[in-house]
């Protein structure tokens, strides 16, 4: 981002079918989460959005194995997934 890299963690939570989540910022817990608005799943694919500072932000992420995702953050920034075990 044009502030340096930004770690997120986030929980997805499968309830009636659809995945639900927020994303919360692990270096200030002081921070409000940010609630995932909408996730969009296709085969090997998966999209988060988000608003943010006053934009709405899709994150599209491709499966590169089980533990991992990649993909931009607004067609700018690159952006990778780490599953936490």
């Amino acid at each position: 981002t044009p502030n340096g890299d930004s770690k997120m963690v986030t929980e997805l939570v499968r309830k009636d079918g659809k995945l639900t989540g927020e994303l919360k910022d692990p270096t200030d817990t002081s921070k409000p989460a940010i609630p995932i608005t909408a996730i969009e799943e296709k085969d090997g694919e998966i999209e988060i959005s988000f608003s943010t500072s006053g934009y709405d932000i899709t994150l599209p992420l491709a499966k590169v194995d089980d533990d991992n995702l990649k993909g931009q953050l607004m067609n700018m920034f690159d952006a990778k997934a780490v599953r936490v075990k």
